[in-house]
């Protein structure tokens, strides 16, 4: 079985637009059997509306057990997989399992999160996490339960771990926005109500998006929510 113990990450990173010390950093999580070089993609798209943030894609901890090349925040091997067969009736029973795998990798994306922050001087206000798949579980767990609220928690394409220890564990709310494909065959879609009813109960704000038509990726449509989200908390011309 793989060790709680933290694994030092790392990943590419695209420095702010605008030239000098970041002032806001969006940290860009990736999906399971891939890699940071994947979401890295994504700051280009966000860096003419934010170009005083800088963006950092860390590379998740294990090698992917099914994908040589690629990277897991955690494994899926011992999970039912009538969850990805989009059996509505295991995906609750299905996510509450991997719950475990997320706070498992919760100590690494932690770690790295606080290096950002200490390094450019910079407070949670100044953070933002974005998500991808098995990236948006993590953004999502870690979030939830750091000391400090982080500007945003953004996810495409992802899920809600461990929704019945939740009220125990939550220690900060941030605005959460999920945008999801309705016909997404890797990820539910029904995971997008299960995760607004979760949070939602955990007076977490929380907006999500369908997008019809939209299988197991980002189109631009949702990436214009995510830049929307962002613009809510980080309004032109202000900081923090």
């Amino acid at each position: 079985m793989p060790s709680n113990a933290p694994v030092p990450l790392d990943g590419p990173s695209v420095p702010p637009a605008a030239g000098g010390q970041p002032e806001r950093i969006v940290v860009l999580l990736h999906g399971y059997g891939a890699d940071g070089n994947d979401l890295i993609a994504l700051a280009p798209a966000l860096a003419g509306r934010f170009p005083d943030a800088a963006f950092f894609a860390p590379h998740a901890p294990e090698p992917c057990e099914v994908m040589p090349f690629g990277r897991q925040w955690f494994s899926f091997t011992q999970y039912d997989p009538d969850m990805w067969r989009r059996d509505a009736a295991n995906l609750g029973a299905a996510l509450e399992t991997m719950a475990a795998g997320a706070q498992g990798a919760a100590a690494s994306l932690n770690g790295y999160l606080d290096g950002l922050l200490e390094t450019h001087a910079l407070g949670h206000d100044r953070l933002a996490l974005i998500g991808f798949s098995q990236g948006t579980m993590m953004a999502l767990h870690v979030g939830l339960r750091r000391p400090s609220p982080v500007a945003a928690l953004i996810g495409f394409s992802g899920a809600l771990t461990g929704a019945t220890g939740l009220a125990d564990e939550i220690r900060v709310r941030p605005p959460v926005t999920l945008i999801h494909g309705q016909d997404d065959p890797v990820v539910p879609f029904a995971a997008l109500a299960h995760a607004e009813t979760a949070l939602g109960a955990a007076d977490v704000p929380v907006e999500v998006h369908a997008r019809p038509g939209l299988g197991h990726t980002i189109d631009p449509e949702g990436l214009e929510v995510a830049v929307a989200a962002l613009d809510r908390v980080w309004p032109a011309g202000t900081i923090g």
